[in-house]
C-alpha cells in the first residue's frame, strides 16, 4: 500500500473547501497523507479546515506568491509515494477512487484517468473536452492539456517544484517534466476527479495560452508546436459544429 500524499491549496474559498476536504477524508485507502496550504484566507476559510485539523496531516496558513508557490509548499512538506494536487473546489471522483487507483497496476510511476467537469453550482458538465488519451508519454500534450492536473498521481521521487516563472500554466511544465522520467505510465480507464471549471487559467485566458505555448515550444520544438496549434483550432472548431448540431 503505497503512500499517496494529496495537497490541496486554498485562498478566500470557504463555499467549496470543506466539499475538498470530504472527498479525500471519505477515501476507502487508508494510507494518505493530507497536507492543506492555505494563503492567509480572510473569509472564514480556515475556520472550516481547522474543524478537520484531527484528519488532516498538516496545516499551513500563511501569505504567498501564487498558486505554483503555495504548491511548492506543499511539495516540501510531501513525505508520500505518491503525490495528488486537489485544489479547493474540485473532489476525488467517489470514495474507492484512490483504492482503485493502486489496484489497477501496482508500481506505476504515473497513474492517470478521467476527469468530469462541473460547473458554478455544482452541476455536472460531462466529461472534459480533452478526453484522457488511451497512452500517455511526454509528447502527449502536444494537442492540448489531455490530462487534468486533479487526474494524475505522480511518484514523488520524479517530481521537481514548480516553475515559478510561469504563472499560469506550470502545471503543464511540471506533468511533462516528470513524465519525460517515467518509465511506467498506468491509464487506469475511469473517471476519478471531479473539476470545478473557472480556475485562474480561465480567468487570465489569453495569458495562460500564452505560456502554453512558450512551454509547448520548448518541449516540441517552434515549427511542429506552430503545426499543433493549427490541428488544435481545427479541432476545436469540429467539437464547437458537433455541439452546436446536437444542442440544435
Amino acid at each position: 500500500m503505497p503512500k499517496l500524499t494529496i495537497i490541496t491549496i486554498v485562498y478566500n474559498n470557504v463555499r467549496d473547501i470543506e466539499r475538498t476536504i470530504k472527498s479525500v477524508l471519505n477515501q476507502t485507502y487508508k494510507n494518505i497523507e493530507y497536507i492543506v496550504i492555505d494563503g492567509a484566507s480572510t473569509d472564514g476559510t480556515l475556520q472550516v479546515v481547522e474543524q478537520y485539523k484531527n484528519q488532516i496531516s498538516k496545516i499551513i496558513s500563511e501569505p504567498d506568491k501564487g498558486i505554483y508557490d503555495a504548491m511548492n509548499k506543499g511539495l516540501a512538506l510531501a513525505t508520500g509515494d505518491y503525490v495528488l494536487f486537489m485544489n479547493s473546489g474540485d473532489e476525488i471522483y467517489d470514495p474507492k477512487t484512490v483504492e482503485d487507483i493502486f489496484a489497477s497496476s501496482p508500481g506505476a510511476d504515473i497513474y492517470y484517468g478521467e476527469t468530469e467537469m462541473y460547473n458554478d453550482n455544482w452541476e455536472s458538465l460531462g466529461r472534459r473536452r480533452h478526453e484522457a488519451p488511451e497512452e500517455f508519454d511526454w509528447t502527449s500534450f502536444k494537442y492540448g492539456m489531455s490530462i487534468s492536473h486533479q487526474a494524475i498521481y505522480i511518484r514523488r521521487s520524479i517530481v521537481t517544484p514548480y516553475d515559478l516563472t510561469y504563472r499560469y500554466s506550470s502545471d503543464i511544465d511540471w506533468i511533462i517534466k516528470a513524465a519525460k522520467k517515467a518509465s511506467n505510465i498506468v491509464n487506469v480507464n475511469r473517471y476519478v476527479a471531479k473539476y470545478l471549471v473557472g480556475g485562474m487559467s480561465k480567468k487570465k485566458h489569453r495569458e495562460s495560452l500564452k505560456e502554453r505555448f512558450k512551454i509547448f515550444t520548448k518541449y516540441y520544438g517552434l515549427l511542429p508546436n506552430i503545426f499543433n496549434h493549427m490541428v488544435i483550432a481545427v479541432n476545436l472548431a469540429l467539437y464547437f459544429v458537433k455541439h452546436r448540431r446536437t444542442n440544435d
